[in-house]
């Protein structure tokens, strides 16, 4: 009888996480599907036509397509190597250069773009003014405002996420073919060009088809860097249809987003399914790990162009958003005479700014929670259970974690509304989904990866002592995994708390987020309050950073 409880209650646990993914993914994305192929009469193409006749429409795809696939290939070009030299080298600091080039993945996108903005601005930006009075020039060497600054600023802050995943592959490499390698007196470079890269491939391409879709899916840098140049992508343009308001509007907005979730699905289809299959497949069943590679003569010049690209890429924009928090005259550089606190003052103290930062507090806080929650649960069914149709929700929490967040926005809204008898729209809880369905997967990761490097004879050993398998897990498991657990609720919060995207679709009056608060000073009111809005935001990741790795006691950090 004990039994049958045990079965029943895992399936209970598949059934309730399944239904809450069918109601809250499946279901909208589907009908968002069906939506954009259906008109009064039936099946129809007609609204692809109506969108794909539009030459801005063309020009918004295909920019998103040469945007996003120019900053996959340069983000693994960056990745690629600097995850090899943090890594696998003697590289002086790479203790502090990982943490700075994944502090990227944990700040807002649209903080870069408003960066680059102030740097790259073709008639004001700091950077081009002090190296045209540098090199004596009559004009300004960049325009932020073109295709390449857009991919500039998009790599520049999607590199990390192939840099991640790159590097915890490599940590999981077999390291004799490189041993093998190095006694055949092959050198570290031709070791990496012919052993590393060949082993990795997979996992490089991975790493890049998840820049794509995160970089093709993006709103924030789109909208502040390519709106001024007049540069629209899928995402702009879905955003502008919905906010035309019209039936038309949303209808045509539909039919844009299935066009960039099955880009997204073909896409997730080949790193999940074809590349998902194929890595690892060298990783030894011994506890050994990859040897460090001794740089000698090339270290500290190796050492020195890494500083050099962390100095451009991530320390000059964080200083140059922070400067700006401060200035007075936005048109003159920071003295003590252009100084001033007042715009730290304003997010203080203006109820609007303190309102949004609560909402997005407490959205991101539920989404985190129940988000580590589900993922305990579905650790423990994928590590310690061999229930049938664990796998299900495993493949519908991947699949909503590649689905664009705009799409996953505008599929909320229309079966959330009240037409099939569930209404969340205008509420803090339709943006706590969203953020579950978009980031779930993050925490789920961090803990089912903990879980699996736990002998179960560690639980076994308490149930042959008598104790229930509850006890065992909470007794025994649980405190292992704490770290973990830890890493993978701040995983979720983080971006829930800044995110962008779906909060400019799902916003209410009452349900501002901080994330759209400061894309709204940015765009239309003060650049300085942005800034120092994004600012604090900065110090938040640097305080999570440093909360994170004293309860973890060191093993997890940015």
């Amino acid at each position: 009888m004990q039994v049958k409880n045990f079965l029943s209650f895992k399936t209970v646990l598949i059934f309730l996480i399944v239904l809450f993914l069918l109601v809250f993914n499946v279901f909208p994305m589907c009908y968002l599907v069906f939506k954009s192929f259906t008109g009064e009469s039936g099946f129809t193409l007609e609204a692809f036509k109506r969108i794909y006749t539009h030459a801005l429409n063309w020009n918004a795809l295909r920019n998103t397509l040469l945007t996003a696939g120019l900053s996959m290939i340069f983000g693994v070009m960056i990745a690629f190597p600097l995850a090899w030299l943090v890594g696998r080298t003697d590289l002086y600091g790479k203790k502090f250069f990982r943490t700075l080039f994944v502090m990227t993945y944990m700040v807002p996108p649209y903080v870069g773009a408003m960066a680059w903005l102030r740097l790259l601005n073709p008639r004001v930006g700091t950077l081009n003014v002090w190296l045209a009075d540098l090199f004596g020039l009559s004009q300004n060497l960049f325009n932020i405002y073109t295709i390449g600054g857009l991919v500039w600023v998009l790599t520049t802050f999607y590199y990390p996420y192939a840099f991640i995943t790159i590097s915890r592959a490599m940590e999981k490499m077999d390291p004799s073919l490189e041993e093998a390698s190095k006694i055949s007196g092959a050198s570290p470079l031709k070791t990496v060009l012919t052993v590393t890269f060949p082993v990795m491939l997979p996992s490089i391409v991975a790493a890049g088809l998840l820049v794509f879709v995160s970089a093709a899916s993006c709103y924030g840098i789109p909208s502040i860097i390519g709106a001024p140049g007049q540069i629209d992508t899928v995402t702009t343009r879905i955003i502008d249809y919905v906010y035309v308001g019209s039936q038309e509007g949303l209808s045509d907005a539909t039919t844009l987003a299935v066009s960039l979730m099955i880009i997204a699905n073909i896409v997730l289809y080949i790193s999940t399914f074809i590349c998902g299959k194929k890595q690892y497949i060298t990783v030894s069943g011994k506890s050994t790990r990859p040897n460090i590679v001794e740089l000698g003569r090339w270290r500290l010049p190796l050492t020195l162009l890494v500083s050099l690209f962390a100095l451009i890429v991530v320390i000059i924009p964080f200083a140059t958003v922070a400067m700006t928090s401060f200035t007075k005259n936005l048109g003159k550089a920071l003295t003590l005479d252009n100084f001033t606190t007042r715009y730290w003052h304003i997010l203080f103290t203006r109820k609007g700014i303190l309102d949004t930062a609560k909402n997005s507090l407490i959205s991101a806080s539920v989404a985190a929670t129940a988000g580590i929650i589900i993922s305990c649960v579905m650790a423990w069914l994928l590590t310690r259970t061999r229930a049938k149709g664990r796998q299900i929700p495993d493949f519908l929490i991947t699949l909503g974690s590649g689905t664009p967040s705009v799409v996953i926005a505008l599929a909320l809204i229309m079966t959330m509304s009240g037409r099939f008898g569930i209404n969340i729209y205008n509420t803090l809880t339709i943006m706590i989904i969203a953020y579950m369905i978009k980031y779930l997967l993050m925490g789920m990761r961090t803990v089912v990866s903990a879980m699996s490097q736990i002998h179960p004879s560690l639980e076994e050993a308490a149930l042959i002592s008598g104790a229930k398998w509850q006890r065992g897990f909470w007794d025994v498991t649980l405190p292992l995994i704490a770290p973990s657990v830890v890493a993978g609720w701040f995983l979720i919060f983080m971006p829930s708390f800044y995110e962008l995207t779906m909060s400019t679709l799902l916003y209410s009056t009452d349900t501002k987020t901080i994330g759209y608060e400061l894309y709204n000073y940015q765009t239309y009111h003060s650049q300085q309050t942005a800034s120092a809005i994004a600012t604090g935001i900065l110090l938040l990741v640097i305080i999570v950073n440093w909360l994170l790795n004293k309860l973890t006691k060191g093993e997890f950090s940015i």
